[in-house]
Parts: structure tokens; C-alpha cells; sequence
């Protein structure tokens, strides 16, 4: 079975979860900032960054231990030291569009204590 999840993991890039994770009852995290962000209108070949911020409402300690963008235009930079309950975290998006027209990109957060990833969005329109 430990091959099988070290296949996944390598492959399909899906984090390990531990075996202290939560599920899916109750969310390890409580976001400060929108879940849902519009650039509204941007420049092709001009990268724009925002900044989402986090609660750990979790009475343990938490890891954010991977953020998953789905293309190679939009980067992310997060927190990476574990959080204490009621501590804060970030995770920046970075998106450098090369074309122009409407885009919309899922980000997904990886916790250790929750199983489900957080979902994040950005979304605007380049100049054409």
C-alpha cells in the first residue's frame, strides 16, 4: 500500500496525509482575506501578486504543507513554519499572464490536520 501512495504522491503530486489528519468535519483554518480574488484588468507580461491570509482555529498546531497551482503562469510562496492555534499564515499568488483575455485559476491548500484541501480563486482579464 506504501507503494501506492509513493507512486501517487510522485506522479500526481497529491500530498501524503498524515494519520492524525481531521477529515473533513471541521476546517483546521478560518481565512482573513477573500477566497476569491479579481484582479479585474491586468497587463500581458505583468505579473500581479495577492496575499491571502490565514487563522489556525485548530486546537493543535498545523503545517500549510503544500500549495498546488494549475499552471505554470501562477506561482505561490506560503508560510512555511508550523502554526500555533490562533496564529496567522499567508499564501501569495503571483500570476504573469502571456496572453491576453478573461482567466479564472484554482488554487488548492494543503493542510496537515484536514484532508481536503482550502480552495482559493483568482480571476481578471488581461489586456489584449
Amino acid at each position: 500500500m506504501l507503494w501506492l501512495a509513493l507512486y501517487l504522491n510522485t506522479f500526481f503530486q497529491f500530498p501524503l496525509m498524515p494519520a492524525h489528519a481531521t477529515g473533513d468535519a471541521e476546517p483546521v483554518v478560518t481565512w482573513l482575506t477573500e477566497q476569491d480574488h479579481d484582479f479585474g484588468e491586468v497587463a500581458a507580461r505583468r505579473p500581479v501578486s495577492f496575499t491571502f491570509r490565514f487563522r489556525n482555529v485548530s486546537r493543535d498546531t498545523i503545517l500549510l504543507q503544500t500549495v498546488r497551482t494549475t499552471c505554470g503562469c501562477t506561482a505561490a510562496r506560503y508560510t512555511e513554519e508550523p502554526l500555533a492555534p490562533d496564529a496567522e499564515g499567508e499564501v501569495n499568488i503571483e500570476y504573469d499572464a502571456l496572453q491576453g483575455g478573461a482567466f479564472r485559476k484554482k488554487i488548492r491548500v494543503f493542510f496537515d490536520r484536514q484532508r481536503k484541501p482550502e480552495i482559493l480563486w483568482i480571476e481578471g482579464e488581461v489586456d489584449r
